[in-house]
């Protein structure tokens, strides 16, 4: 009986270690946004137990203290200062001291998100990797070397061609961008590092002419099933098409025994193509669920997907018109739509 228990015990912990955490992006790119410690207050009403935030901004930093907020922050795209870290290390020390020891007794870092979306050809994007060497030498330095190091890409590194981009087990980075991504690769897997990427089946959906169905952009329950001859694996939503795409593309690149942390996703609800209340809504909703239940994806059954919902507010000083409208909440703080985070 006792070993019953203890078998049932072991079970569920098991069991309750595989829902995965689900974040959202904290945008600030609005004329009419909350105060700091509102927002953060609206996360703590909600239930939204982790933050990305795309910059140190010392306001947000201070409303953070004491939150029990996960934060992944960001250093930010900016050329001059990405050129410093990566060639200094005192500026890495610096920078680490200021927005991030300075802080860490009572926020709750757990990844520094260094530049995002770094392509070919960025100003910025040949200082990327020395720059996240120099801020991991300067976190463990600071007794901080649990924070991970890591930079978010976007899809479009994968390959445009569909013969090498479809179905999932076909998935390869673009030729391009491999001088970013192998040093990239290398050092994710030298620190234990999981790569973070900006996954957005809206796009995907939009660009495709109609080719994918809306439902299986949705992940509704009515989807049709896509089979992946390559693996003999059944897709029924694009979310996880698009995961297993780049899962095996790493493993193409060496770089397979690394995780993967979905640092964006969402669905504008206005603005442009296929934008409406209702759609993001559906999306959102069925995506947080179906990250949460801990199902992973085909390629990677039952383990979980740590991520982030873009973004918590609209943000009316971006453009086109569909970046305005990816907020789960207006501005005077009130929700769009119903979506659960419990």
């Amino acid at each position: 009986m006792v070993s019953t228990i203890l078998l049932l015990g072991s079970l569920m912990a098991t069991l309750h270690t595989t829902e995965a955490e689900v974040g959202v992006c904290y945008g600030m790119m609005g004329s009419n946004l909350p105060s700091r410690r509102e927002v953060i207050d609206l996360y703590k009403q909600n239930n939204i137990k982790t933050m990305r935030l795309y910059d140190p901004d010392s306001e947000a930093l201070e409303a953070l203290r004491g939150s029990n907020i996960n934060v992944m922050l960001g250093v930010p795209n900016d050329h001059d200062l990405l050129q410093k870290i990566a060639s200094n290390p005192d500026e890495a020390n610096t920078w680490v001291q200021n927005n991030v020891k300075n802080y860490a007794n009572d926020v709750k870092f757990r990844y520094i998100a260094v530049g995002n979306e770094a392509k070919p050809g960025l100003d910025f994007t040949p200082y990327l990797v020395p720059a996240m060497k120099n801020i991991r030498t300067a976190l463990n330095s600071a007794g901080l070397d649990y924070i991970k190091v890591s930079t978010a890409i976007e899809t479009g590194a994968l390959s445009d061609d569909p013969k090498d981009s479809f179905p999932p087990s076909k998935g390869t980075f673009r030729q391009d961008y491999r001088p970013i991504l192998d040093p990239l690769i290398s050092f994710l897997k030298e620190n234990n590092a999981p790569l973070l990427v900006n996954m957005y089946p809206y796009f995907s959906y939009k660009d495709s002419n109609g080719e994918i169905n809306i439902d299986y952009a949705l992940l509704r329950p009515s989807a049709p099933v896509v089979s992946d001859s390559g693996n003999g694996l059944s897709y029924s939503n694009l979310f996880d098409a698009s995961l297993d795409t780049v899962y095996a593309a790493l493993e193409k690149s060496g770089g397979g025994s690394l995780e993967i942390v979905v640092s964006e996703s969402g669905w504008p609800s206005a603005g442009g193509p296929a934008t409406s209340m209702d759609n993001a809504m559906t999306y959102n909703t069925n995506m947080v669920e179906h990250v949460k239940g801990g199902s992973g994806t085909p390629l990677k059954p039952g383990r979980p997907i740590e991520t982030y919902v873009f973004a918590m507010f609209d943000e009316d000083n971006k453009t086109p018109d569909y970046e305005k409208f990816w907020g789960l909440f207006t501005p005077n703080k009130q929700s769009k739509y119903p979506i659960n985070f419990n």
